[in-house]
């Protein structure tokens, strides 16, 4: 009996230290996400320096739905213990008091009565018991892939924010690029102005011409003053994905032809698909595992349940008499075995099948449609590079047009017309330029992505 109690209370213990290191762990990470948070509350710079590294690592340690998703990790892992711990030995320990009252029973047996004394008693019980049976055991595998599928969505979910917080540095980059090109060219235009005036001033030019190219710059500064709000509000965007407060000032350290690299996307190109390395695959091969094992799930539907307990009873009577009626130690073993449930559960079974078939038609779909996209991806940033390299071409040959009809504007050679239209071209290809290169960009983010890269 001592060695039935002492095993008991081993097995106790041993559950006990396993449910205190769980505990431990999701108190340390909660405690971890604090310490995070208190740190980002209490060092907020006023002035942060980043280049797109730099940022998407930002982005990566400080955004909150990013948080989130690594919590929901944790929470998965938490859930895969309470499985476990339904299969392993529960320990329970009871006290009973009671009080009769002075009552005393009457046995009365061949004509003769009995008084028997009733006194108070106290009772300490303890009981282990463990049950296994089919359906706990797949649903411990049953978290594991539940936990395999929320890693790969928190990997999804910081490749999705590292995508966006390049489609939106490049964005504050080509913003300042245009109001650059605009500034320079509201110079040129501006010079100009005072060349037309002067000679306006001493006959030598119509007031027409000069009033024309007033028109010409007071558009120029209306767009620049547009860009400087598009710049805020693309500045605000890259905030809120790196979660810093709206007053922090941003410095982006690198230029767009810092961050394009025709050698990576040279390099895109020429790589291999692999389908498994890619996310959205990876997690719909997760889900048809998952409808895999809930057909197991349903089959142990039929399957029996085994129980074992150990109960250990000691009373203790307070005064005279009573009898003790109640063995100190009992061990139950129970098999549960279902017999008729009407159908019910080989409905269950058919049901998970249906759906077993229908997630791999759906991974069997899926891998199709990847490999097309895939293809499509790869045509959009040939053709995304292509447009650039010709808009930067022609970019500098509209340089060379403007500069030559500035010069000959100046000696009267050109007409207002030709100058005006030269400025517009410019401007014109200095905005297809910038394009260009965001739209390469968004390509080659797109496929990095695609590929898990």
């Amino acid at each position: 009996m001592i060695a039935a109690v002492a095993m008991v209370c081993s097995l106790a213990c041993v559950s006990a230290q396993a449910e205190d290191h769980v505990m431990a762990a999701t108190r340390s990470g909660h405690r971890s996400e604090v310490r995070n948070q208190q740190e980002r509350d209490t060092t907020v710079e006023e002035t942060l320096h980043l280049s797109l590294k730099e940022a998407q690592n930002y982005a990566v340690k400080q955004n909150r739905t990013l948080r989130n998703a690594s919590l929901a990790v944790q929470e998965a892992y938490a859930q895969r213990w309470q499985t476990i711990a339904s299969l392993l030995p529960t320990v329970d320990g009871t006290y009973t008091y009671s009080n009769y009252l002075g009552y005393s029973a009457t046995l009365g047996m061949m004509g003769n009565e009995i008084q028997i004394n009733m006194p108070n008693v106290g009772a300490l019980g303890v009981t282990a018991a463990v049950g296994i049976n089919g359906q706990g055991i797949v649903g411990v595998l049953l978290n594991n892939i539940a936990i395999d599928m929320k890693k790969i969505a928190l990997e999804k979910s910081e490749n999705e924010l590292r995508s966006s917080v390049m489609s939106a540095y490049v964005s504050v980059l080509a913003l300042q690029s245009i109001s650059n090109l605009l500034d320079s060219s509201l110079v040129n235009i501006q010079d100009l102005e005072q060349m037309t005036q002067n000679a306006v001033n001493v006959g030598a030019a119509e007031q027409t011409t000069a009033d024309q190219i007033r028109v010409r710059v007071n558009t120029l500064k209306n767009s620049i003053n547009t860009q400087k709000r598009n710049i805020e509000l693309a500045t605000n965007s890259l905030k809120v994905l790196l979660d810093v407060p709206v007053e922090t000032e941003l410095v982006l350290t690198e230029n767009l032809d810092e961050v394009l690299s025709p050698e990576k996307v040279m390099q895109l190109l020429a790589d291999n698909f692999d389908i498994e390395n890619n996310l959205n695959y990876q997690l719909l091969k997760k889900q048809t595992e998952l409808a895999k094992r809930n057909v197991h799930m349903a089959g142990w539907a039929y399957g029996p349940t085994v129980a074992l307990a150990y109960n250990y009873t000691n009373q203790q009577y307070y005064g005279e008499g009573g009898m003790r009626m109640t063995p100190p130690n009992v061990i139950q073993v129970t098999v549960k075995m279902p017999l008729w449930s009407s159908a019910k559960r080989a409905a269950g079974v058919v049901e998970k099948k249906i759906a077993y078939e229908e997630a791999k038609n759906t991974l069997s779909e899926t891998a199709d449609n990847l490999t097309i996209q895939y293809r499509q991806l790869c045509f959009n940033l040939t053709n995304a590079y292509e447009t650039y390299m010709n808009e930067k071409d022609n970019i500098d040959v509209a340089r060379r047009v403007f500069a030559s009809a500035t010069n000959k504007f100046k000696y009267g050679a050109s007409s207002n017309v030709e100058l005006t239209n030269a400025s517009n071209d410019l401007i014109n290809a200095q905005s297809s330029y910038v394009n260009s290169m965001l739209t390469l960009i968004e390509a080659q983010s797109d496929l990095e992505e695609f590929l898990n890269k």
